[in-house]
């Protein structure tokens, strides 16, 4: 293969510039690279083997590795034979198939984009055929937050001491529920409010919480009786480490005895996002508070109030 480029090479030195020439033999190497015809099985463990190592969680390397092998099953050729043609009638196909949103369409689209974008950097393949298919477009829609009634109303509802810490917790942090029940008690500080949360990509940060979420949390730890590191535990005799499903389960059957509708854990994070931003924190700022990788991430959770955009207008533009 060397004698191959070589003799190439030397074909078009009398018409192309050194540096041209250079960028002409990296294109060959590449063309002609052994590892492009390594199986398709062999390429994906290659992906999430990466990606273990970048640090995603053990969920979302399940769902990269169905997403995957779905469409790898489906187009069925190899992998450096799969064009843009294939996988915009994947898409498409899917799309009708299962009777999926535009959402769920573009998430499909972002997995098959980071592993083709992966294929091509480490040189399996000469071009992710991925570069041509754009972000779907979808609906925006506003999604609801909690009002400061509904957030009292949730409070009343609260038989024990651990259900009102958690509430608060989330209403004055904004954490993700998985960073909830991770939290030990040592990862705490009651004195200045705020606690160390392990977030996506085993990444950590502090956020803070009010002197309501304080007041209640000591009267949580007073309670307990158990020797369990974990800030939050199970009400039986176990007293074991709250799982997140239960923590959902905890918190919707809450929303249903308050009479709050879909009660869920990312409601309080989008309130969270919603409230600073209304009252005037800057949007770089609400980004480190949720652990957001992209400030577009937070703009999509923060549902900024029609009125105060009203008033904006009349103090900034009349």
């Amino acid at each position: 293969m060397e004698i191959v480029i070589n003799s190439v090479l030397a074909e078009m030195q009398p018409i192309l510039k050194a540096s041209q020439l250079k960028r002409l033999k990296d294109a060959l190497k590449r063309a002609f690279e052994p590892k492009r015809y390594e199986s398709n099985e062999t390429l994906l463990q290659a992906f999430l083997t990466a990606k273990e190592v970048e640090g995603c969680s053990p969920k979302t390397l399940r769902y990269y590795e169905d997403t995957l092998v779905r469409v790898l099953a489906t187009i069925d050729k190899p992998i450096g034979a799969i064009e843009s043609i294939n996988l915009r009638q994947y898409l498409n196909d899917y799309e009708i198939e299962r009777h999926i949103s535009k959402v769920t369409v573009d998430n499909i689209r972002r997995i098959i984009s980071s592993f083709f974008s992966w294929l091509e950097d480490e040189d399996y393949i000469v071009k992710s055929p991925v570069r041509r298919i754009h972000r779907v477009k979808t609906a925006q829609v506003s999604k609801e937050t909690l009002n400061d009634e509904e957030l009292e109303t949730l409070r009343d509802a609260c038989e024990n001491e651990r259900d009102l810490a958690v509430v608060d917790l989330l209403a004055s942090t904004g954490m993700r529920i998985g960073e909830l029940v991770r939290l030990d008690i040592a990862d705490v500080n009651l004195q200045e409010r705020e606690c160390i949360v392990t977030g996506k990509g085993n990444k950590q940060r502090p956020v803070y919480f009010d002197a309501r979420a304080k007041l209640h949390l000591v009267e949580y730890l007073e309670s307990r009786t158990d020797n369990n590191p974990a800030l939050i535990v199970s009400l039986d005799s176990k007293a074991s480490r709250i799982t997140i499903g239960g923590m959902e389960l905890r918190l919707r059957n809450l929303g249903k005895k308050a009479g709050v509708s879909r009660v869920h854990p990312h409601k309080f994070r989008r309130t969270l996002a919603t409230h600073a931003i209304d009252k005037g924190m800057p949007i770089e700022q609400v980004q480190k508070l949720l652990g957001h990788a992209k400030i577009d991430t937070t703009m999509r959770y923060a549902m900024v109030s029609q009125n105060n955009v009203k008033a904006s207008h009349r103090r900034y533009l009349e």
